[in-house]
């Protein structure tokens, strides 16, 4: 596993990290409490020490899973990664919608950055996760009720007290960013990104490399669309959030398909699968410190951190863009 240091931090991660969306259950049909810990403990084994996850993901039960797959493990040697400002106990702020959790109950679910709530939601999390400080600290949407310098006073806070070590931003765009930064320092940007979602490489890669920013890109497997697995006709159990997703219609898939089929020599030549070359082009772009990668089970988790010691030449690079940009 290869290691990239965010931004002009001290904070080094793995350039795979877990992605622990999936093993809250929440919107992916639940989870394998079990399954879900082994597959954070093969990662951890395999050099995978950055684990990335939030307290929406199953109300806490994401970040419970981590921190017990961490205990009695040397803290310094694991990076956490968590967020705020997606809360389902309160109906302050700017309104997502409904939901239900796991246990098929409604909840509604609001993006809410206030001051007062930023310090709570830190707290929660330290104690779901069974530890007395976070790595990297990012607010999970922009809440559009309650200025985003108010919000990054309380970051700032929390970093003075020590209960942080970094903050840093998901799906911010440059201007927010700007806002953000000038009341706390912040390190990076999480944002979706992956072969068939680039958009952000119009503004926010040139921004974050002009202000050395990271970016930590979630979804680079498009939730398992670039596995090559998927087939038309494909069937989600019930609450998996790809069943009405557009990236999951059966033209996608088939185009999609397409193009895997056409980057299967450049895998079989790494003795490699698909979804080890996908990461590795991903993390080999322009900007892009690190990638998220989820996992249901050990043996996904092995096969994404074993990504992470693959070194594609610059011709392979470019002839894989070369196929995607025909797409």
């Amino acid at each position: 596993m290869r290691y990239r240091k965010i931004g002009n931090s001290d904070l080094e991660l793995s350039t795979i990290a877990f992605g622990a969306w999936a093993a809250g259950g929440w919107m992916w049909g639940s989870t394998d409490r079990n399954e879900a810990l082994k597959a954070i403990q093969a990662g951890l084994e395999e050099g995978m020490t950055s684990i990335d996850t939030a307290p929406i993901y199953g109300q806490g039960t994401s970040e419970e899973i981590v921190g017990e797959a961490i205990k009695g493990r040397s803290r310094d040697k694991i990076q956490i990664l968590t967020k705020f400002g997606m809360r389902w106990d309160t109906d302050k702020g700017d309104l997502v919608g409904p939901s239900k959790n796991n246990h098929g109950q409604d909840i509604t679910i609001y993006k809410y950055a206030g001051k007062d709530s930023v310090i709570y939601e830190c707290e929660q999390s330290l104690k779901r996760l069974g530890t007395d400080y976070i790595d990297l600290y990012q607010i999970h949407w922009n809440d559009k009720t309650t200025p985003i310098e108010e919000t990054f006073e309380a970051v700032a806070k929390l970093i003075e007290q020590g209960k942080i070590r970094y903050a840093g931003v998901c799906n911010y765009d440059k201007e927010q960013l700007a806002k953000a930064a000038s009341v706390c320092p912040i390190i990076s940007d999480q944002v979706p990104y992956s072969m068939v979602n680039r958009g952000i490489e119009e503004q926010t890669v040139p921004y974050c490399i002009e202000h050395q920013l990271g970016i930590l890109a979630y979804s680079p497997m498009e939730r398992g669309l670039l596995t090559g697995k998927m087939k038309p006709g494909q069937q989600f159990g019930a609450g998996d959030h790809r069943a009405n997703h557009p990236f999951f219609t059966d033209d996608s898939i088939t185009k999609t398909n397409n193009f895997l089929k056409n980057i299967e020599p450049i895998a079989d030549r790494y003795d490699v699968t698909l979804g080890q070359l996908v990461l590795a082009w991903t993390v080999a772009q322009p900007g892009i410190t690190i990638a998220l990668a989820g996992a249901r089970n050990a043996s996904q988790t092995i096969s994404n951190a074993r990504a992470g010691d693959l070194e594609l030449t610059h011709e392979d690079i470019n002839n894989m863009t070369s196929l995607l940009n025909k797409m």
